[in-house]
């Protein structure tokens, strides 16, 4: 393993720590919040709340691999020989990304035909970029990373397509009250995938050794935080605002 400085070592490691924290306190919040929505969307605010907590484990263990990964004592770093396993990222992405999408589209509260429709596609194409993308991670080469690269940017593109195509139509059928959240959910979701693989490119830019992996750890972080304790919030005010509109008072109909 390349040896980082004893400042990326303390970068990284104050991250992982911080997001394992963001993601408790999003799943806290949200699986604690979902009786003051209205039931048709208390599955939408569970599955947010399940995203992070899923996010939340696996953040727990990547703080744990890196932190076997190395030592810091006396201001130098010296490597364990326990390398970092960074598969625990695309184990959580596999199980999280997909339900990601998913959380979008119960949200909008679809015919049953379009629910069903779009989660399964939308479902599907989020687990096959994510399959598509891990062998280019772990690739010790540029061509070969590249390859696997865009191969995954072929289900990221459909992704898009459906986010401001196929679900850009129902937007105007929702309350006028939920509606800018909505666009906020979609664009939110947009941008912080957008930035995946902006990080994923990060070895093409030049760096190496301990840059990169200071880089690619710091940036899939970023985006995770926002793509799942982010959008996670808006899920839950999107819930609350249509549930008003609906005439949901929260605690009188509390299941």
């Amino acid at each position: 393993m390349d040896i980082v400085t004893p400042f990326q070592f303390s970068l990284v490691y104050n991250a992982f720590s911080f997001t394992f924290a963001a993601m408790a306190a999003a799943t806290a919040f949200l699986w604690l919040s979902r009786s003051q929505v209205a039931p048709a969307y208390r599955t939408a605010v569970t599955i947010s709340g399940l995203v992070t907590a899923i996010a939340a484990y696996h953040y727990f263990r990547i703080f744990e691999s890196w932190n076997a990964a190395y030592v810091l004592k006396g201001g130098v770093i010296t490597a364990t020989g326990f390398a970092f396993n960074d598969a625990y990222r695309y184990v959580d992405w596999l199980l999280t990304v997909p339900l990601l999408l998913i959380e979008l589209v119960l949200v909008m509260r679809l015919s049953p035909e379009q629910t069903s429709s779009k989660t399964v596609r939308l479902g599907f194409a989020a687990a096959l970029m994510i399959v598509l993308g891990y062998p280019g991670e772990i690739a010790i080469d540029i061509p070969t990373r590249a390859l696997w690269g865009t191969l995954s940017s072929i289900p990221f593109v459909y992704i898009v397509w459906e986010l401001f195509r196929g679900l850009g139509e129902s937007i105007e059928q929702q309350p006028a009250a939920a509606r800018d959240l909505v666009r906020r959910a979609r664009l939110l979701t947009f941008a912080s995938w957008g930035f995946y693989p902006i990080v994923y490119m990060a070895p093409y830019a030049g760096l190496t050794g301990a840059n990169v992996t200071t880089v690619i750890q710091l940036g899939y972080t970023i985006a995770d935080i926002v793509a799942k304790a982010g959008v996670g919030v808006l899920i839950f005010m999107i819930s609350s605002r249509k549930s008003q509109a609906e005439g949901h008072v929260a605690g009188v109909h509390a299941a």
